[in-house]
């Protein structure tokens, strides 16, 4: 003989809204756990650029898939939530903003590839002179930092995060400055490639950083509602 089960004490099914909250936290999760893979590219990207390490800079080129799977799946999330759920007020922006954040991670990757790919050609040179070489380490260091502080960011949803990784963006885009002096004085000495090298790489790092910041203030549009400040 079968015991049903009174009604009183079977689980409710989860309600819409319940379900709908519960899509938003994963994909908050995902955003903040891309943010740090891309966070941790960039940190191998700047060993193998500045030590020459083959293996680390193939592992920043072929771990790429894994980032942009990510991406493709927060991506179809988004869509998802959209079509079906028809958010609005808050859960809209919120979807909004993960999406552009999508965009941002995306970028993030391509540029640490794009630094490892030059450790890669150059191997088994350092393609960076010794000249240059204390302020690409800062560089790489501040890139990480704000990767990581982004995904910190994502996670809390906070506001101020956005002024706080501008600061560090303004440091970033000093040490860019400082690189062009250092390649434009009279006593360069390494011809013509290697500052080529350095420009680009330099270009690199600042666009990492300020995609960064542009999740920051995509974090800062969910919370306040104000369209994030360029």
């Amino acid at each position: 003989m079968t015991t049903r089960v009174p009604a009183v004490f079977r689980p409710y099914p989860l309600t819409m809204r319940e379900t709908f909250r519960a899509e938003l936290d994963g994909l908050i999760d995902s955003l903040a756990r891309a943010a740090r893979l891309t966070g941790q590219m960039m940190t191998n990207a700047s060993t193998a650029l500045n030590q020459a390490d083959l293996g680390l800079a193939e592992l920043v080129i072929s771990g790429g898939g894994e980032l942009r799977a990510l991406c493709d799946d927060m991506d179809q999330r988004c869509v998802k939530l959209l079509v079906l759920q028809a958010p609005v007020a808050t859960d809209l922006r919120m979807v909004i903003a993960a999406m552009h954040a999508v965009g941002d991670l995306e970028r993030m990757c391509n540029l640490a590839q794009h630094i490892a790919k030059i450790a890669r050609m150059k191997h088994p040179t350092v393609p960076i002179p010794g000249d240059v070489r204390p302020v690409f380490a800062r560089m790489g260091l501040l890139a990480t930092t704000l990767a990581r502080d982004a995904a910190t960011a994502i996670e809390n949803q906070d506001p101020l995060s956005a002024h706080r990784l501008a600061q560090a963006d303004e440091e970033v885009d000093a040490l860019r400055r400082q690189i062009f002096r250092i390649l434009f004085a009279e006593d360069w000495s390494h011809g013509v490639e290697p500052a080529v090298d350095a420009a680009l790489i330099s270009r690199y790092y600042e666009r990492f950083a300020d995609h960064a910041v542009a999740i920051a203030r995509q974090v800062s549009f969910l919370v306040t509602g104000l369209p994030p400040e360029r």
